[in-house]
């Protein structure tokens, strides 16, 4: 049995989108290679991980969350002998690789898929979900969850595109495959696996139940035996259904499940409640620390969450959290990034997130690559919505926001390309690129950078008592940090105007700032976007 070291607890995880992160040989998509090349970078910045978006065969529906092949690498990607070379480069640079394992559905174009299409008497047959009516089940991705096949007489089950059938978990001999594909990763080296959607594998869909199914932690349990849960590795599962009592389940300890989970209530928060995603609402900073607040303190010594304020599938985070004028755009930046990496749990930074990266709009869904972008823009159209009206919806909430490629210098291509990106580059390529944000030691990828160095010094960032702080101000959060050695007083303004707040900071003393060099001003007032991190010196 190897040792368990429960190292992920003091690391801070990189997510690199592969289609967008670098470009090695012209095509215009990002590859393995390209991240090889800029492990280094990586390396500098600090981090202890890198969370890989699929990397494998797909034909590419939804970006390569349709996988036809779980053993083999996808062409524009690379092959396996680089995949191998990744694992290899990052573990000399102490960097594991975590692979994304999509184990709800697969690819229509998978061979399971293929040979069930065959008839009932077929083995891979049940290995989907099928019914001979379809019920209410609606898709993610817009419309039914089921999909008729006339030579068949049936519907199989899709819970997202068309192209990604269900998954039937309660099928031994899938369960028997998928833990061989687990382990033949896992005999490669890479550090461990984040799994999408994992909450709906124990699914009923015949009784209406997608997420929470009634088997769904007794097949975590049996993965886990069977596969990982030998391993010092890092799993992460994506639980979009999860509260923090859920959260214990998945990632006590003692349960034998995952390390921690992706749970997603604060980026739930500027949506009307009851509704999707797509139904806009101003944020309540109060409301985000309350929530915040809650998973920091429901969880604590119960399990373990992670930290993130953006991925592939949600805006960009100055955009939605902070403010992406220019002139506040990098405070604004600093100060999510301050607010957030001083909880517990362990971060995940996206790609870009560390240069501030924003939003791109678009004038027309011509411009949209995304499935459930183009599935949505066209069933609100047909339910009324104006087109202006969905377009501000799309640009506020939209995945191609995040999906942009990687800007690495301000020449033609951005240093991600020589030939045409996949997806167009940003309008923001000379102010925002890596290459400008290196050569400014007040730069935000610097925050970045102090801040991952600083939770592998202080233990009470990571793992640390928390405390909510009243501020006598909705618009300026707070809240101590502490264990036996080290006590931090965190102080965050999500306004563009000045705020004041009641709070006392006698007894502390200045730790950390997102304003270089300011003027001392009226006590207890915060400057727009102004995160204050104080540290205890003494008796207040």
């Amino acid at each position: 049995m190897v040792e368990k070291t429960d190292w992920w607890k003091k690391s801070v995880i990189y997510q690199i989108y592969p289609r967008s992160f670098q470009d090695s040989n012209g095509d215009g998509i990002g590859d393995i290679r390209g991240i090889i090349s800029r492990l280094d970078y990586l390396s500098e910045l600090g981090i202890d991980a890198i969370w890989l978006s699929p990397v494998y065969q797909s034909p590419m529906d939804d970006n390569g969350y349709d996988i036809s092949d779980y053993q083999a690498i996808a062409p524009e990607f690379g092959t396996m002998e680089d995949m191998d070379q990744l694992i290899a480069e990052g573990r000399k640079r102490n960097i594991k690789i975590v692979m994304d394992l999509v184990l709800n559905h697969t690819s229509d174009e998978h061979v399971w898929f293929q040979e069930a299409l065959k008839g009932e008497e077929n083995p891979y047959h049940d290995y989907y979900v099928w019914a001979k009516e379809p019920n209410s089940l609606k898709s993610t991705f817009s419309g039914s969850a089921w999909e008729y096949i006339p030579h068949l007489d049936k519907y199989y089950l899709h819970q997202f595109s068309v192209k990604q059938p269900d998954l039937n978990w309660k099928n031994p001999s899938l369960k028997q495959e998928i833990w061989n594909m687990i382990n033949f990763w896992i005999e490669k080296g890479v550090g461990g696996f984040r799994l999408d959607v994992i909450d709906l594998i124990g699914k009923e869909p015949e009784k209406l139940i997608t997420a929470d199914g009634p088997t769904l932690h007794f097949l975590i349990q049996e993965l886990n035996e069977n596969t990982f849960g030998a391993y010092d590795l890092v799993t992460v599962g994506e639980t979009w259904s999860a509260n923090p009592e859920k959260a214990q389940l998945y990632s006590h300890p003692d349960r034998n499940e995952f390390s921690m989970i992706f749970q997603f209530e604060h980026v739930c928060l500027d949506q009307e409640e009851g509704k999707e995603k797509w139904d806009l609402a101003p944020l309540d900073p109060a409301r985000l620390h309350q929530v915040l607040s809650k998973w920091q303190t429901e969880l604590v010594g119960k399990g373990w969450n992670s930290l993130f304020w953006n991925n592939h599938d949600l805006p960009r985070a100055i955009s939605r959290f902070g403010d992406d004028r220019p002139e506040f755009r990098e405070l604004s930046g600093k100060m999510l990034a301050i607010y957030l990496h001083f909880m517990s749990g362990t971060p995940y930074i996206y790609q870009g997130e560390e240069i501030g990266m924003i939003n791109t709009p678009i004038q027309d869904i011509k411009e949209a690559d995304d499935i459930e972008t183009r599935n949505m823009y066209a069933e609100r159209l047909e339910a009324g919505y104006s087109k202006d009206e969905v377009l501000v919806s799309i640009n506020a909430k939209g995945r191609d926001n995040a999906r942009r490629p990687m800007q690495w210098t301000s020449e033609e291509g951005a240093g991600f390309t020589t030939g045409r990106a996949w997806l167009p580059l940003s309008q923001t390529i000379d102010e925002i690129n890596v290459e400008k944000a290196l050569a400014d030691k007040n730069s935000l990828f610097y925050t970045y950078q102090k801040l991952i160095a600083l939770r592998k010094e202080y233990p009470c960032m990571s793992e640390g008592q928390y405390e909510v702080v009243e501020t006598g101000n909705e618009k300026v959060v707070a809240y101590r940090k502490y264990d036996e050695q080290t006590e931090f007083l965190v102080l965050a303004n999500f306004s563009r105007q000045e705020e004041s707040y009641w709070t006392d900071v006698s007894g502390y003393q200045p730790f950390l700032s997102n304003y270089q060099d300011k003027e001392a001003g009226a006590a207890n007032q915060l400057a727009p976007y102004e995160v204050i991190v104080y540290e205890k010196t003494g008796e207040s």
